[in-house]
């Protein structure tokens, strides 16, 4: 659980600039997503004025004397004045080892506090670490019924339980709030199984992507038999199922607290927008192409139009769904044939575009090969979802300034 970290805009990285094509390339950004980044990161039109800064940089210490005396009347930070001065402490110390297990840990992710970090490793476990705690394990967990590994984990959102899937129809929740510190599947605790097949199922499937809605009451799944799956705990049961691509499910996301609207990705290239409120749930209100390859994850803003996604072509996208297609595209064929889990990607690839590309903006640089790499918007009360973060298979965090 180690890593470096790089610091990126949304054009090349360092490593690419190099090559003429991608050096070349001018990053563009839709101005209406900048601008909004801008409001919730930077100081306020009424801050700049009362220290006279204008457009330029303002220092901590000055955020701060203008605080103490009151200069803007409101006696205290905005929440854009506290993004801007926070987001100048990105991390940069490390990397330091957090913990050392005899297989690879292929999927972590922090609790929407930050207090916690969960790792999930090929061998069966899921470790939560307690980050305000120097790391101390929270809880260790001997998972059931895995095939192969752990494919995605699920914080629910009051932090009481967390769900886990691997490439099974079934998705195990676990109390990781009780006071047990180990956490052996029907032996010491018990991990309650949600069954997502259906009686016509003709062979079994792999789960690769779950999330909890935000408030608790529902899970929903991407899975290797091409369907989106939502279970409602409290009903016990699969309520919804739904045929969404034309191929493997690598990610699927609630698009804000409402839990009406669904974002989706496959390996079919294309990213899908569904509205659980259409009396047509089997169709997706829209999709939207660019990608030139499989989609491996999606994270979305919060605020119901704008989410990212990682994808095999090594890029980074961030989309807005007022501008989907209705229309149903096909998904975009390979210009090379290639495999991510072995092989490195094609050099010539690195050059092409989408010829109909709707996203707002493309980030490269990072590398998303060998496994379905994962990315996420910074968080909103620190940065103001100023930054882009992923993982990369350079055993690099690359990190990106939106705007």
């Amino acid at each position: 659980m180690c890593s470096k970290r790089k610091t990126c805009h949304g054009g090349p990285s360092q490593q690419e600039q190099g090559s003429p094509a991608i050096a070349n390339e001018v990053f563009v950004i839709d101005e209406e997503v900048s601008h909004l980044t801008r409001l919730k990161s930077e100081p306020s039109e009424r801050t700049r004025a009362c220290l006279h800064a204008g457009k330029s940089h303002i220092s901590t210490f000055k955020l701060l004397s203008s605080r103490e005396s009151n200069r803007s009347g409101f006696g205290r930070f905005s929440s854009a004045d506290c993004s801007y001065a926070l987001r100048k402490h990105l991390p940069v110390r490390g990397p330091w080892c957090v913990d050392s297990m005899d297989c690879a840990a292929y999927i972590s992710q922090f609790s929407s506090d930050g207090s916690l970090l969960i790792a999930g490793f090929r061998g069966g476990r899921i470790r939560i670490y307690n980050a305000d705690k120097k790391w101390k394990i929270h809880k260790d967990i001997n998972c059931k019924s895995l095939r192969w590994t752990v494919s995605d984990i699920a914080l629910s959102p009051d932090q009481q339980y967390l769900a886990y899937s691997s490439l099974t129809p079934t998705v195990h929740i676990v109390n990781v709030q009780n006071a047990l510190k180990q956490s052996h599947a029907n032996i010491t605790d018990i991990h309650e199984g949600l069954n997502f097949s259906a009686a016509d199922d003709e062979s079994s499937f792999g789960i690769f992507s779950i999330k909890f809605s935000k408030d608790g009451h529902e899970l929903v799944v991407g899975n290797s038999n091409e369907s989106i799956c939502i279970y409602d705990l409290g009903a016990n049961k699969v309520t919804e199922r739904i045929h969404a691509h034309v191929a493997d499910v690598n990610a699927v996301t609630f698009a804000d607290e409402s839990s009406d609207v669904l974002y989706s990705g496959s390996d079919d290239s294309l990213c899908k927008v569904w509205d659980r409120r259409c009396h047509k749930s089997a169709k997706p209100v829209g999709v939207l192409a660019g990608h030139l390859d499989g989609v491996t994850f999606i994270d979305s803003r919060g605020d119901g139009h704008y989410f990212i996604s990682n994808c095999k072509d090594q890029t980074i996208k961030l989309w807005d769904i007022r501008k989907l297609s209705s229309a149903t595209k096909d998904c975009t064929p390979k210009a090379y044939e290639w495999d991510y889990r072995w092989m490195t990607y094609p050099s010539e690839a690195r050059f092409l575009k989408h010829s109909y590309d709707q996203s707002l903006a493309t980030f490269r640089g990072h590398s998303v090969l060998r496994t379905l790499i994962r990315c996420y918007f910074s968080p909103m009360h620190s940065t103001g979802q100023r930054y882009i973060y992923t993982g990369s298979s350079d055993q690099c965090v690359y990190i990106y300034d939106v705007v």
